[in-house]
């Protein structure tokens, strides 16, 4: 079996049309889908927060997993593209999440930051809190830098 990993149009020309149509940089279907909220303050750090909501608890009735992933995925990705020069993008390679304590309702932040940028990998390492500012996950993670082709972007 052969898996497609490629899209059928360049990112970089997805995003840059979708800016062009009015859109936020870094908006994507899975974001909204989750009513996830990304920004950053300086260069190297960002963050994710979602409400949640029964869409995004497990038959358990805590958050799934893949919620918090997700948020930490995307705080990530815009704390490694706030370090990276114009015309090259990133993409994760690694990402380790460590499950502290379950959440079940309230509003969840990852905080994340770049521990070191380099030639070809930026590094980084997160949390997510909990509104009552408990200890719900800590990430590490790897994102690789890419530089597109002319004539792609």
């Amino acid at each position: 079996m052969t898996a497609h990993l490629a899209p059928a149009v360049p990112v970089a020309t997805w995003q840059h049309a979708r800016v062009a149509e009015g859109e936020e940089y870094g908006r994507f279907p899975l974001r909204d889908h989750l009513g996830m909220d990304v920004g950053g303050d300086a260069p190297g750090e960002a963050w994710a927060t979602v409400t949640v909501g029964p869409e995004h608890l497990n038959p358990n009735g805590v958050v799934h997993g893949a919620v918090l992933f997700a948020m930490v995925d995307t705080a990530m990705g815009r704390a490694a593209m706030s370090v990276l020069e114009a015309g090259r993008f990133c993409a994760s390679a690694e990402v380790q999440l460590r499950f502290i304590r379950p959440a079940s309702g309230g509003t969840l932040r990852a905080a994340v930051s770049v521990v070191k940028r380099g030639k070809a990998i930026v590094h980084l390492e997160g949390r997510v809190h909990d509104d009552a500012d408990r200890l719900v996950a800590t990430a590490a993670g790897t994102f690789a830098v890419i530089e597109l082709p002319s004539g792609t972007g």
